[in-house]
């Protein structure tokens, strides 16, 4: 008697192991297409929000403003705003480091203009350094008949050194 209940204990047992394995590996594979669906959409919703984001940022900037485009009248806006920054960034090499910073140097290392966006057809935006303090400055730009660039201050800011 003994024998024969334990015996029946132990086919209960398999036959709710293989009851409860089809019930997973079935759910699991019904529940697979709705989550892809999911996931798709998920994604599908980052990458608007990422777009949206990336129209903001750049919402002033040379290649989104049209007017500036026009004023320009260029064909390749790419090599254009390269030649600007790469005038912009041929002050760096001063030993006194780049006057368009309006930073005179402080201790052993130049102010040197690290980043530069060009907003519109007049006007840039840089981020200048010498290693320990960070700045900002506001540029206007301007291309001369000769095809060379001038630049000329308007604002510049440095930020207070920070302590850590």
């Amino acid at each position: 008697m003994k024998k024969s209940l334990f015996l029946y204990l132990f086919i209960i047992a398999v036959l709710m192991n293989i009851f409860t394995y089809k019930y997973f590996t079935s759910k699991e594979a019904a529940q697979k297409i709705p989550k892809t669906e999911q996931d798709s959409k998920k994604l599908n919703d980052s990458i608007t929000k990422l777009s949206d984001q990336l129209y903001e940022a750049n919402y002033f900037s040379l290649e989104a403003n049209d007017r500036a485009l026009n004023y320009l009248n260029q064909n390749d806006i790419k090599a254009f705003t390269e030649k600007v920054t790469q005038a912009l960034l041929a002050y760096n090499d001063d030993p006194a480091g780049n006057k368009f910073t309006d930073q005179v140097t402080m201790g052993e290392q130049k102010f040197i203009i690290n980043k530069v966006k060009l907003l519109n057809h007049r006007w840039i935006i840089a981020n200048y350094s010498n290693g320990k303090l960070w700045g900002e400055v506001m540029l206007k730009y301007f291309v001369n008949d000769d095809q060379t660039v001038s630049f000329e201050i308007m604002n510049s800011y440095l930020y207070p050194e920070q302590l850590n």
